[in-house]
């Protein structure tokens, strides 16, 4: 691809809560209308990388540029507003809200374009628009998940970043879930994906990185890393 299609740019990223150091000197790039995928154990440091690329930690070094521009420490309302959204850990919707107002929360910013960006979410989940008047914390793992991806898209994002969404679903939901990530990627929505479950990430993956103790360990094609004998005894369990 041109360098044109570089979307965003993270080079020597340092991270550090307190004494303990989460990122190390971490570099990666995302181009338009990829997957790529972060693995790793917990604890290497993915939601990390994904939060400070939102704004929500404050780099000790690198940098971070978003279409070209540095954005590095800019305050996470202005990234999003940039056309970044995360869709974090443990779905994290807001559990006594319902599904229509959770939905709502994603377009604080976009509401002009709130209207038609709801009857798109509807479209790709109907079970959300069946129950759009339900509080949240009555779904299900995997609707709440949906509901997690929903919300992001709502905000009509050019990236979208989704932090583990495998974690505590049944493994039929977890398939639904990929599903819904290679659907969305073929619609034209650049996803950088945080995951722990390595062959399922990789297998809708284009590219990815291995992160080791805060650090990149290894990247490649998602074929060149499902094919590497240390990534399969590693993360894939052969």
């Amino acid at each position: 691809m041109a360098q044109s299609d570089l979307l965003l740019k993270v080079d020597g990223l340092s991270v550090s809560y307190g004494h303990v150091q989460a990122l190390r000197g971490a570099s990666l790039e995302v181009r338009t209308g990829e997957i790529v995928v972060l693995i790793g154990a917990n604890g290497a440091g993915k939601t990390s990388l994904l939060e400070t690329v939102l704004g929500i930690n404050r780099p000790d070094a690198g940098s971070i540029e978003f279409k070209g521009r540095p954005i590095a420490g800019m305050a996470a309302d202005r990234v999003v507003r940039s056309g970044i959204s995360l869709v974090p850990e443990g779905r994290g919707v807001f559990a006594a809200m319902s599904v229509l107002d959770n939905l709502l929360l994603g377009a604080h910013h976009n509401l002009a374009k709130a209207s038609a960006n709801l009857r798109r979410v509807f479209e790709w989940f109907p079970v959300l628009g069946e129950r759009k008047n339900q509080v949240a914390r009555t779904l299900s793992g995997g609707e709440r998940q949906m509901l997690a991806i929903g919300r992001a898209l709502m905000a009509a994002p050019s990236l979208i970043m989704v932090d583990e969404p495998s974690i505590g679903l049944a493994p039929i939901v977890v398939n639904t879930i990929f599903e819904i990530i290679v659907r969305l990627n073929r619609e034209g929505y650049t996803i950088l994906l945080s995951e722990q479950n390595a062959y399922k990430s990789l297998k809708c993956a284009h590219r990815g990185y291995v992160l080791e103790t805060g650090a990149v360990a290894m990247h490649g094609t998602a074929a060149e890393l499902l094919g590497d004998p240390g990534v399969r005894e590693a993360y894939l369990g052969a």
